[in-house]
């Protein structure tokens, strides 16, 4: 199976979809359970979301999903959410705390090192290429990662999430111009909430490619899927109408990502 997708762009921009792939290999397949089969924990239609909204963006998605591993977790296993209900590099459970694998099937320590080995590390390869190639281009880079949630999972969250959900480290990972870019769009979106830094700061990967000082700014965005699907539930169908009105925001948010990443760039190039 193909490990990742690359669409290659010209734009400081590039879109990580590291939760949108459904691919699960027979040999793992098997071993989850019915449960587990369902694969809600899929970001469902994210890329779709997003295609076409920002002329020559760089993409880079992976195809496999989440329960094979994790894309945006820490390699070494580290949680994000220490003390926090979360899910590891291979999930024991789905995000309702219910297992996904067959008595006696869980992966082991051998399955963590050989689908790091697999998928996870070629994918962030991948993506780290991509940084680099569109850095050399402009002097900088912006990892734009795009997710989403059902809006209502109380093993990880209380109450409703937020429409969008912005995560930046608490402003280490982007200069305040991209933070500020991303959140004046949504705090003007009629009909949607918002939140900075809250339940979702950022995940590994937004984490540790966002290094402004290097010229790599990165940004999470985590969409509550009533946002764009008809129903948080299967068949997790892509409502077009809803779709449609989260898009003219989504395309704000990266044409004005975009032009503050320029911005960025031809001021450090004045000042060299």
């Amino acid at each position: 199976m193909t490990v990742f997708e690359i669409k290659q762009g010209t734009s400081p921009v590039i879109l990580g979809f590291p939760h949108t792939g459904t691919d699960v290999p027979p040999v793992i397949w098997e071993r989850l359970n019915d449960n587990g089969r369902i694969l809600a924990d899929t970001d469902w239609h994210i890329h779709r979301a997003y295609d076409g909204l920002l002329p020559e963006v760089t993409t880079v998605r992976a195809t496999f999903h989440r329960y094979v591993i994790d894309a945006n977790r820490d390699p070494e296993g580290v949680s994000l959410y220490p003390g926090q209900n979360t899910t590891g590099l291979i999930p024991g459970t789905d995000f309702d705390g219910v297992g996904i694998w067959k008595d006696g099937e869980k992966p082991t320590e051998a399955d963590i090192a050989a689908r790091l080995a697999e998928f996870h590390a070629p994918y962030h390869a991948a993506l780290a290429a991509e940084i680099e190639r569109v850095k050399t281009i402009h002097g900088i880079a912006v990892l734009y990662d795009c997710h989403s949630i059902r809006s209502d999972i109380p093993f990880l969250f209380d109450g409703m999430l937020p429409d969008f959900n912005i995560g930046t480290d608490s402003g280490r990972t982007c200069d305040p111009a991209i933070q500020n870019a991303t959140v004046d769009v949504v705090l003007n979106a009629p009909g949607y909430t918002s939140i900075l830094n809250g339940r979702f700061k950022g995940g590994w990967t937004t984490r540790h490619y966002g290094q402004p000082e290097t010229g790599v700014h990165a940004i999470q965005m985590e969409l509550a899927q009533s946002t764009h699907l008809s129903t948080e539930a299967p068949p997790f169908a892509y409502d077009e109408a809803k779709a449609a009105r989260l898009r003219i925001h989504l395309k704000d948010i990266l044409t004005r990502i975009e032009a503050s990443a320029l911005t960025l760039a031809n001021t450090t190039r004045g000042t060299k």
